[in-house]
């Protein structure tokens, strides 16, 4: 049995099928965890979550920002954007069940072992552990799939506070929390989240670093693996894992086996379409 992180899909389903091909992917017996991001920007989003939904036993993702997205769209609390490559999923006859699989997916994933792997998204704020990550994880997935779930959704776009604090509460807290999780990148001096940064970490705003070289970083001892930083591309250190290497702007899609860490990348082989053109 292995167990497969894989970086941002984001519809690109034939590099997919090419990466579980070359690691030699048998569903009865290996497990993939994805680092969100499945769907949107790329040409295949239905079929990548169509695979996703249907391999459930052996197969589960974080939510990530473009997952989120595609939620509230189709909810009807968001406006699609110039990039998104959504619609024939959200015409899709089985789109509600695919939508509830991936609602109920949660925002941090723990990998149980002799040194247990926390899988999100994007980032954790240097004041958190992967402890308190999990848990904050946890409080924002509760809420999500709740009755209440939809206004989740809606905070994400409000007014947020800059920095996170152990005094926020209600939407404020969980939208936050969610916004970290799903879209960090780069932290300021005092550890505050810039959330609007999506560049390489050479351009990053002065005064602004890495989330994972922030000094005094609680979660510097524990297991991360993490995507959404295409601009950072494959990052390896110990303790550290980004996989996130552009697939849905012509890179890589690139997964690790977790038991021997070892890595493999697929050049993308979807017919992307030119930024300006994509609808």
């Amino acid at each position: 049995m292995a167990t497969y992180a894989i970086g941002d899909v984001q519809g690109c389903w034939e590099t997919l099928q090419r990466l579980l091909a070359r690691v030699g992917f048998d569903p009865g017996t290996d497990r993939l965890l994805f680092c969100g991001d499945l769907v949107n920007r790329g040409p295949a989003s239905l079929e990548v979550l169509r695979f996703a939904a249907g391999h459930a036993a052996c197969v589960d993702s974080v939510l990530g920002n473009h997952d989120l997205h595609l939620l509230s769209l189709a909810r009807g609390l968001r406006t699609p954007g110039r990039g998104d490559t959504l619609d024939a999923l959200l015409a899709a006859p089985d789109r509600d069940d695919l939508l509830d699989w991936l609602r109920a997916r949660p925002f941090v994933l723990r990998v149980h072992g002799a040194a247990p792997i926390h899988i999100v998204h994007a980032g954790l704020l240097p004041a958190w552990s992967a402890d308190d990550a999990l848990a904050l994880g946890a409080e924002c997935h509760a809420a999500l799939v709740s009755a209440d779930g939809d206004r989740l959704l809606s905070a994400l776009r409000e007014p947020r506070p800059p920095r996170w604090s152990a005094d926020l509460h209600g939407w404020t807290r969980l939208a936050l929390a969610v916004s970290v999780l799903t879209r960090l990148r780069v932290c300021d001096t005092d550890g505050a989240p810039r959330l609007d940064f999506k560049g390489p970490p050479h351009e990053a705003p002065t005064g602004c670093r890495p989330w994972f070289d922030a000094p005094g970083r609680r979660s510097a001892d524990d297991q991360l693996v993490f995507g959404h930083w295409a601009a950072l591309g494959f990052h390896r250190r110990p303790g550290l894992l980004g996989l996130d290497t552009g697939c849905v702007w012509g890179g890589q899609l690139t997964a690790c086996r977790l038991e021997d860490r070892a890595v493999f990348h697929e050049p993308c082989a979807d017919a992307i379409p030119p930024r300006g053109q994509r609808a």
